[in-house]
């Protein structure tokens, strides 16, 4: 892996700068003798920005130029939020290690120095998943897309363009924005992406990454596996409202909520399943089967 340096792949927009900035930190203080650069890069999907995820191609178009990069040998690992990662993983490019889980909720910002929602603009939200849960909770009031980054939409918020927004409170947190939330929203209310709240490293089959012992946390990585699980059965990319959200009870069961839309009906289905951490991947489907069939 060359004379004991590290190259980190990552998107160039801040939050994804801090994000790639938390795991260079952690190898610094784990792996003292490996010096870490970060190399920044413009995705795909960075750069269409007049368009919805589902209409230009889904999450891959976050991922491809980092993936290149791991091919090429320009960088050696890549630093993703998980819940941006498509379902189908290339086999020589593994999920190599999860973070510890952030906040995994959404939550509502409204432009600054307002606290009610006014219910004639829009609410923004690029998410199905999310535009879905909000009609239930605000049902009197549009969602309206909005993409860029998170700084980008908090200023069109905060030009009033829109009555709020609903974003990830992880990627506030991360961002030094959690002044900025209004209101979260329980698990039960909107059901978060898979993955929310964790970061995913990701590198070469064919690499050594021993420096990287010790980063995995047991409880995102088996969440991360039945939330993925659940998703990938019902393949439910970036445009399908699908949800799934894992949580490690005290008696170290793990217990998965699921949201489930058919498209053909328009109606959606919301469910839970309690089993051992062990066997996350066939709760995750088990879930998905269930939810699909009452959908039906």
């Amino acid at each position: 892996m060359g004379q004991k340096q590290i190259i980190i792949g990552s998107r160039e927009s801040r939050l994804a700068m801090i994000q790639s900035e938390m795991v260079r930190q952690w190898i610094l203080e784990h792996a003292p003798a490996y010096t870490v650069e970060i190399l920044p890069m413009k995705t795909t999907g960075d750069k269409i920005l007049d368009r919805t995820l589902d209409q230009v191609g889904g999450k891959g178009l976050f991922v491809k130029e980092l993936d290149q990069a791991l091919y090429d040998g320009r960088s050696h690992l890549s630093v993703h939020s998980l819940k941006d990662m498509p379902m189908e993983i290339p086999g020589d490019l593994p999920l190599l290690a999860f973070s510890k889980r952030e906040d995994p909720r959404d939550v509502l910002v409204l432009p600054r120095g307002v606290d009610t929602l006014d219910t004639k603009k829009p609410l923004g939200s690029s998410s199905l998943r999310r535009i879905l849960q909000l009609k239930a909770l605000f049902p009197e009031m549009e969602c309206k897309s909005v993409r860029g980054n998170v700084l980008t939409r908090l200023q069109k918020l905060d030009e009033g363009e829109y009555a709020g927004l609903v974003l990830a409170a992880a990627g506030l947190k991360r961002l030094g924005l959690a002044d900025r939330i209004t209101r979260y929203f329980s698990e039960e209310e909107i059901l978060p992406a898979a993955g929310q709240g964790i970061l995913a490293i990701q590198g070469r089959a064919d690499g050594d990454y021993s420096f990287l012992e010790g980063y995995n946390d047991r409880e995102s990585a088996c969440c991360a596996v039945a939330e993925r699980a659940f998703v990938r059965y019902l393949d439910g990319g970036c445009s399908s409202p699908v949800a799934a959200h894992g949580k490690l009870l005290p008696d170290g069961r793990l217990r998965l909520l699921g949201l489930y839309y058919n498209e053909e009906n328009g109606l959606y289905q919301k469910g839970e399943i309690v089993g051992e951490a062990l066997h996350a991947k066939m709760l995750g489907i088990s879930l998905a089967k269930e939810l699909q069939e009452k959908g039906k």
